[in-house]
C-alpha cells in the first residue's frame, strides 16, 4: 500500500537508513514501526563498536544525526563528532540534537576519506550505512587508522555482495548492479562491490583485526517496501525500481546486509 510522504518522513525523520526486525514476519510497516527498526539497526552498529560512557566517538556519515542523537540519549561523558559532506544536513542536525548532561557534540563538514580531524583523537569510528557513498573504502580505512587511538574500534553497516554477485559485477565491468546504479541518481554515488573477504583484507592492510561480523539480511527486508514507496512519493521512479532490484538481490541471497566490527592493532597512525 502506498504510504504518504508525510508518513515516510516520520519513519525516516531521525535515521535515514534501513531498519532491523528481530522477527521480520511481525513487521507492521507503520512509520513508528520502521522508525523503531531503524533505531535497532543503529544500535547494532554501535554495539559492534562497543561504545561506552566517557569515550570519544566519531560518526563518519552522520546524515541527520540519528546515531549521534541515539548515543547522546543513552550515554554520558561522551565526546560525539558527526561528519557530513552536506552542510545543510548538519544544519538540521545541530538544530535538533542538543548535548545531554555532560556529553559534548560537535559537527564537522568534510570528507570521510580526508577527515579534518587530529591523529589518535577517537576511541570509536562508526559508519552506519554510508560507506558505499564514500569515494574510496581504502582511503576511509586509512583515515580511520589515523584518527583512532591504539585499540580503538571501527564498526560499520553495509550492503555486501556475495562472491556470485561480485562475479556478475565483474562480468558487467562495473562495481554496481544496474539497479544500484539507478538509485545513485537520487541518493548520490553508490558502490556495493566490496565483499566480506575484501573487507577483511582491507582491514588487515590498515592495522585492524576483525572482531565481529553479523549477517542481518533477513531482519532488514521489511524496509524495502517503505523505501520503494518513499522514492515513488517524491517522483524518483528509477530509484524506486532500483530499491525493488536490491530487494530481489537480497531475497535471492546475493546481496547481504552485514554489520562488521574491527579493532585497531596498529602501533602508529597510518599515513
Amino acid at each position: 500500500m502506498r504510504r504518504e510522504t508525510r508518513a515516510s518522513a516520520r519513519a525516516f525523520g531521525r535515521h535515514v537508513h534501513w531498519g532491523y526486525w528481530p522477527d521480520p514476519l511481525r513487521a507492521e510497516g507503520t512509520p513508528a514501526d520502521v522508525a523503531a527498526a531503524a533505531e535497532r539497526l543503529c544500535r547494532l552498529v554501535c554495539d559492534g563498536g562497543v561504545v561506552v560512557d566517557g569515550e570519544a566517538v566519531f560518526d563518519a556519515g552522520c546524515g541527520f544525526a540519528g546515531t549521534v542523537d541515539s548515543l547522546n540519549g543513552r550515554l554520558s561523558g561522551v565526546d560525539l563528532v558527526g561528519l557530513n559532506f552536506d552542510p545543510r544536513q548538519l544544519q538540521r542536525a545541530s538544530s535538533r540534537v542538543v548535548p545531554r548532561l555532560d556529553n559534548r557534540i560537535r559537527w564537522q563538514t568534510g570528507d570521510a576519506c580526508a577527515m579534518p580531524l587530529s591523529d589518535r583523537a577517537f576511541d570509536v569510528v562508526l559508519a552506519v550505512e554510508c560507506i558505499f557513498h564514500f569515494p574510496s573504502r581504502e582511503a576511509f580505512f586509512q583515515e580511520c587508522a589515523r584518527v583512532l587511538r591504539p585499540g580503538g574500534r571501527l564498526a560499520l553497516g553495509d550492503f555486501v555482495p556475495t562472491p556470485a554477485l561480485q562475479a556478475l559485477q565483474r562480468l558487467l565491468n562495473r562495481g554496481q548492479t544496474k539497479g544500484v546504479a539507478a538509485m545513485a541518481a537520487t541518493t548520490g554515488p553508490i558502490d556495493c562491490s566490496c565483499g566480506r573477504e575484501d573487507y577483511f583484507r582491507l582491514a588487515r592492510r590498515h592495522g585492524f583485526e576483525p572482531v565481529s561480523d553479523q549477517d542481518i539480511t533477513p531482519g532488514t527486508l521489511p524496509t524495502d517496501a517503505l523505501v520503494e514507496d518513499l522514492f515513488a512519493d517524491i517522483g524518483a521512479r528509477e530509484a524506486a525500481n532500483a530499491t525493488r532490484t536490491i530487494a530481489w538481490l537480497s531475497r535471492l541471497g546475493l546481496l547481504r546486509y552485514r554489520v562488521m566490527g574491527f579493532r585497531s592493532v596498529a602501533a602508529s597512525p597510518s599515513g
